[in-house]
């Protein structure tokens, strides 16, 4: 088993979250002091949006990365405690981290919506062969059905 091989990609996607949210700080904080923010511009998540609204690639991208990634952390502890945590597993986690990170540099930097989208069916795809390998490999853990 490959504990440490799976916790690897894994905390390189908590890095990526975590960059993510920096760099929506930092615009967002830009965006702040290039043009002061009223009142009226906090009054509802509405005028909050309509105001982020020149900065808010980081944004969407974050809450992109607690979407379809958290099938990603629920399946990590999963594969480790059934002790399913094989090369095949390590090789698609690092695949499916890799292709997140390809996708926010896409989402917030190249703003390329055709890239994007091909990059987020393949980290997609992975993660989907994540599952149905471990479901594949806890079905055959459980042995034949029980006979009455």
């Amino acid at each position: 088993m490959m504990i440490l091989g799976l916790l690897w990609p894994t905390f390189a996607l908590v890095a990526l979250v975590f960059v993510v949210w920096g760099t929506l700080f930092a615009q967002r904080m830009a965006h702040m002091r290039r043009r002061k923010p009223s009142l009226d511009d906090f009054a509802s998540g509405e005028a909050a949006r309509r105001y982020f609204q020149p900065v808010e690639m980081p944004a969407n991208n974050l809450a992109n990365l607690f979407e379809l990634p958290v099938l990603y952390f629920a399946l990590v502890p999963l594969l480790i405690v059934t002790g399913q945590a094989h090369l095949p597993q390590v090789v698609l986690a690092w695949l499916f981290v890799s292709l997140r990170a390809a996708h926010s540099d896409v989402h917030i930097v190249l703003k390329k919506v055709p890239l994007r989208f091909v990059l987020y069916l393949g980290s997609s795809a992975v993660l989907m062969a994540m599952w149905i390998g471990f479901f594949v490999d806890a079905v055959g853990m459980a042995g034949p059905l029980a006979q009455p």
